[in-house]
């Protein structure tokens, strides 16, 4: 595994976004065999009290009757962030809310992922790539 990055700066600078093929959607449940069925399929799923929630390939939704009604791209920003690390996911969603984009960011062990409506997946590209390199082209040596 690559370096990982500890500061906002190393973060930012690093996150080279990657568009995900695919459309997805966030869905819902509290059936126990819907979440086996979906479970292998799922992308992220989180526990929460109000049942099993899960991003799925839209058309997986569609075939089990789910609400698709708000289909979603995913954006992996290919940098190796550090668990601990502050400022990646204020400095993505602030970019993105400055510019009318809906995100949710969801955390992973070596990745972060922003999920977008699909319709803004190129303007949230352009948005996260200038971003990148504002913060790389002020990295300094002891940050980069």
């Amino acid at each position: 595994m690559p370096e990982v990055a500890r500061t906002a700066y190393q973060m930012i600078s690093g996150m080279t976004p990657v568009l995900q093929p695919g459309n997805f959607v966030f869905v819902t449940t509290q059936d126990p065999a819907l979440v086996t069925t979906l479970f292998p399929h799922a992308i992220a799923t989180v526990k929460e009290d109000e049942g099993m929630s899960m991003v799925i390939p839209v058309e997986l939704a569609k075939k089990s009757n789910l609400n698709a009604d708000h289909p979603m791209r995913c954006i992996t920003l290919n940098v190796y962030s550090s668990l601990e690390g502050i400022g990646l996911t204020a400095a993505v969603s602030a970019a993105l809310g400055d510019n009318g984009i809906p995100c949710n960011m969801v955390a992973a062990f070596h990745h972060d992922h922003v999920f977008l409506p699909a319709e803004l997946c190129d303007q949230a590209m352009m948005t996260l790539i200038a971003l990148q390199n504002s913060v790389a082209g002020h990295v300094s040596s002891k940050d980069g």
